[in-house]
């Protein structure tokens, strides 16, 4: 009963200020505050807003969010240690077994870089020494005309 009269009072505040809003000529912001304050008495007339505090007053409700909440953490705990031990029990199995079978990977017969030879790092390229005088050529002449 509360509920839908203080849901009622804010509808009829944001109605008088569209009112006002119009009155000022501003049309536009006024619909869209008349649309705003409709909205409370709609939630009381479908019934949402009693539905809404019987859940709110009700200890039955508030014990199924608590198992929900308790759910979740056990939810979450379990797989963060599921994690740090490694997978499930059938993925540890499945690793021992590929660890004991020496290969690293189930299907491979021959090394994944070729005939077993490392690649060869690249040596790394250097700009030419006149274009990086260029560069910094420019930045100088950037730093003397702000009279830096």
């Amino acid at each position: 009963m509360i509920a839908e009269t203080v849901c009622s009072a804010v509808s009829a505040a944001g109605l008088g200020i569209a009112v006002v809003t119009a009155y000022r000529k501003r049309f536009l912001a006024a619909a869209r505050i008349a649309a705003y304050s409709l909205v409370p008495v709609a939630l009381v007339m479908t019934g949402l807003v009693q539905w809404l505090a019987d859940t709110a007053f009700s200890p039955t409700a508030w014990a199924g969010f608590g198992l929900l909440g308790l759910s979740w953490v056990l939810f979450a705990t379990t797989r963060t240690v599921e994690r740090r031990r490694g997978g499930t029990r059938k993925e540890r199995k499945a690793a021992r077994a590929a660890e004991a079978s020496g290969a690293v990977a189930p299907g491979a017969s021959a090394p994944a870089l070729g005939q077993g030879a490392r690649p060869e790092a690249k040596p790394a390229r250097q700009a030419p020494a006149s274009r990086g005088d260029d560069d910094f050529s420019d930045i100088e002449a950037i730093l003397k005309k702000h009279g830096i």
